[in-house]
């Protein structure tokens, strides 16, 4: 639920809004708060617990695309590496026939914060789906952002003005 600083309720809130801004209706949004699955940078989720989740979730809404982080997790958060191992071990033993996945891949710090400068790099890298935002959806992409201000540190300011995340995204399929 978000709760690494005992801001849950808070930041399922902002979730919601931010979603919403998107497009997302609230009631399309799952959040899960599990003992087992603590929101904290440093801590491996039990990949079978989650798997088991994400399945289900995937299975009962007949998902047939999930877009997900790579082993990376785009910045070494461990929450995030654990929900590309657990989509790895979901289409490695389930086979989830209909449903394809793709990763987000992680950059180099230095390809991070270079915002559309790296747009060249991207293009020319391998990659199965490459996404550049326009100038409207970035805006959209950052108010999104701005939903969740307990979050809204100092160093997510910067994020927000120079990663290549709010413009280019390249993905691969799992």
């Amino acid at each position: 639920s978000g709760n690494y600083y005992d801001q849950g309720e808070i930041r399922k809130k902002e979730l919601e809004q931010s979603c919403l801004l998107l497009g997302i209706h609230a009631s399309d949004v799952t959040v899960i708060d599990h003992r087992d699955l603590p929101d904290n940078p440093a801590v491996e989720w039990d990949t079978q617990l989650l798997a088991a989740f994400v399945l289900k979730h995937i299975e009962a809404n007949n998902i047939n695309l999930v877009v997900t982080f790579d082993a990376g997790g785009v910045s070494g958060h461990a929450n995030h590496i654990s929900l590309y191992t657990a989509l790895r071990y979901i289409f490695i033993l389930f086979l989830c026939v209909g449903c394809r996945v793709l990763v987000l891949e992680s950059v180099s710090i230095f390809r991070k914060y270079i915002s559309i400068l790296d747009v060249l790099i991207s293009y020319l890298l391998p990659s199965d789906a490459l996404f550049i935002l326009t100038e409207e959806e970035t805006e959209q992409a950052k108010r999104a952002m701005r939903c969740h201000h307990s979050q809204l540190l100092w160093f997510r300011h910067i994020y927000m003005l120079f990663s290549r995340y709010m413009v280019i995204n390249s993905l691969r399929l799992l």
